[in-house]
């Protein structure tokens, strides 16, 4: 692997406090998510994605976007590996490279759509309120 995606993977290890290797391939991760059939690598994959240095994938993926952040897999998980925190530390690397505009809170509303799961603006509200 290239020194780029190792320095990726570094950083979103360091990131999300969680270390890929306790992970066991077990899968309550991804059967937990309530995002899995709109997943193209699933939570239990996106761990191995991270102990391979497979960044460059990641960032391409749908999954990065598709999770919910609802914690479910954090909760479920055996080994306290906490896929949904290393997804959120993608998607962190992620918007600090791109240099992302904020949006303002009245750009909000337009951008809802009637079928968006309320868990995911929950989420989104716990997250970025900081």
């Amino acid at each position: 692997m290239n020194k780029t995606a190792k320095k990726q993977a570094e950083l979103i290890q360091e990131i999300s406090g969680v270390n890929p290797l306790k992970c066991m391939k077990c899968g309550k991760c991804s059967a937990t998510c309530p995002s899995y059939d709109e997943m193209d690598i699933k939570p239990h994959q996106f761990v191995s994605y991270v102990q391979h240095e497979n960044i460059e994938a990641l960032v391409q993926s749908k999954t990065l976007w598709k999770c919910l952040s609802c914690f479910a897999c954090v909760e479920r998980c055996p080994r306290d590996v906490k896929p949904g925190k290393l997804i959120d530390a993608a998607r962190q690397i992620v918007v600090r490279e791109r240099g992302a505009d904020y949006l303002q809170p009245d750009e909000i509303p337009e951008l809802l759509d009637e079928e968006l799961p309320q868990q995911l603006l929950v989420s989104a509200f716990r997250r970025y309120r900081r």
